[in-house]
């Protein structure tokens, strides 16, 4: 039997996303199901819901278990045929808001800070012992197994699974499906989508829409170019920062452009608070998106549970169609973060790069993109200093890696001295207590 475990189940919505997608596959409608977590009322949330699902579309052909806590871990892990963890190490409250609080005090503020800037370091620092820990269980009771990692940071938790740990691990994102798509409803090229072709290779949140051709072979990129500069100079809209990039550097890029504007110098900028108005620049969004979640989260549970009639239809994310292709041997495309082992030849080896891979019996096959053009090369090393410094800040448990990183990040470095940048890591790390104890 194919065995499915999912680490931080309590992630309700995310979780009945993937599993629920297995559950409409039929090469894993039979599986087992162990939902881990160590929040108990989050836990017996998603057990409600999946088995709502497994009786209301899937006859109750899969097998759900619940574990819960650290000592029930390996359990939940022994013989997985494949794991997928979506962990928040901290959560919102206390961490999130520590991560964003703090940084204000030194004038540093930020929109998302999961994936870089301070709070992605800081993130990472917290999270990359629980994976430790993942992959030294995962390693004893099922060390074939594939682990597929949505967590954020991505770049930094997968390129430390892939370097540091003996488990298959590929990272997982949901703005590669979406992409192209995005930029071309944004710019009313809705007529282009059916038959586009496409290539896209970089690193987590910042890869590059590299080619987007229609279903002639026509490159729209020069009417992209076009109508992205009209469009930001005659209105305001949510993507802003990434129309300036394709203007500025040529390409578009993955993910959201609330994400884009804290992974670079150019637009949270103290010293000049017009950028934020005139690039329509969300501050502390994500806090606020926690907030909103947190508030709505019973009367959703309630509106999926209304009569017992939950449903699902498969969705975009690509954990179940991996599983489906090595399963059924039938190859699959997907845009995935692995180690660069030569495949973006200007980014540095020890970089965790996110580029095609092809999925089926053998597993995945990460495909060699070459050469990116030479100002994405130089934006991404921007965003991959930073992030090896915090990986091995967390292997070697030297304070030093976590000042550099926090000064190679391109946000903080351009806001803040060295001076600024040291007391604000010391005072992030004294605030996180428990989660950072090491480094104390």
């Amino acid at each position: 039997m194919i065995k499915i475990t999912f680490l931080g189940a309590g992630s309700t919505v995310f979780a009945r996303n993937v599993l629920g997608d297995c559950m409409c596959t039929p090469a894993l409608r039979e599986s087992e199901i162990a939902l881990y977590d160590i929040d108990e009322k989050r836990l017996e949330d998603s057990k409600i819901i999946l088995e709502a699902i497994n009786k209301n579309i899937n006859e109750c052909r899969a097998t759900i278990k619940t574990y819960l806590g650290v000592d029930h871990r390996k359990d939940a892990l022994r013989d997985a045929t494949f794991v997928v963890n979506a962990i928040q190490v901290g959560g919102y409250d206390p961490c999130t808001i520590t991560d964003f609080e703090i940084p204000k005090k030194y004038g540093l503020r930020q929109t998302i800070a999961d994936t870089l800037g301070i709070g992605g370091i800081m993130r990472a620092l917290r999270t990359i012992p629980v994976m430790e820990e993942f992959a030294r269980d995962m390693e004893e009771v099922c060390p074939d197994t594939l682990f597929m990692n949505y967590t954020n940071p991505m770049a930094m938790l997968t390129g430390y699974m892939q370097r540091y740990t003996k488990i298959n691990t590929v990272g997982l994102c949901h703005s590669v499906q979406t992409c192209s798509e995005t930029v071309l409803k944004g710019l009313g090229m809705e007529d282009k989508l059916e038959g586009r072709t496409e290539l896209i290779a970089g690193i987590n949140h910042m890869a590059w829409l590299l080619q987007l051709k229609d279903k002639d072979g026509n490159d729209l990129y020069p009417e992209i170019k076009k109508r992205a500069a009209k469009k930001n100079a005659e209105e305001k809209h949510n993507d802003m920062v990434r129309y300036e990039y394709i203007n500025t550097f040529g390409y578009y890029c993955t993910e959201s452009s609330e994400h884009n504007a804290e992974y670079n110098p150019f637009f949270i900028k103290d010293k000049y608070p017009e950028l934020i108005e005139k690039y329509n620049i969300p501050l502390d969004e994500y806090p606020r998106r926690c907030i909103k979640q947190i508030e709505e989260w019973d009367q959703e549970r309630e509106d999926i549970l209304a009569d017992g009639k939950i449903t699902h239809e498969r969705s975009l994310e690509y954990a179940s169609y991996i599983m489906e292709a090595i399963v059924t041997n039938t190859p699959y495309t997907i845009g995935g973060n692995v180690l660069n082992t030569g495949l973006i030849e200007n980014l540095p080896k020890e970089a965790c790069v996110e580029v095609p891979c092809l999925v089926d019996g053998k597993g995945i096959t990460p495909c060699h993109v070459g050469k990116l053009p030479v100002q994405l090369a130089a934006m991404n090393v921007t965003n991959i200093n930073p992030q090896l410094l915090t990986i091995e800040a967390a292997v070697t448990k030297d304070k030093q890696y976590i000042y550099q990183a926090a000064m190679m990040d391109p946000h903080t470095g351009a806001e803040l001295s060295i001076d600024q940048i040291k007391n604000m890591c010391d005072e992030l790390i004294e605030a996180h207590g428990d989660y950072m104890s090491w480094f104390q």
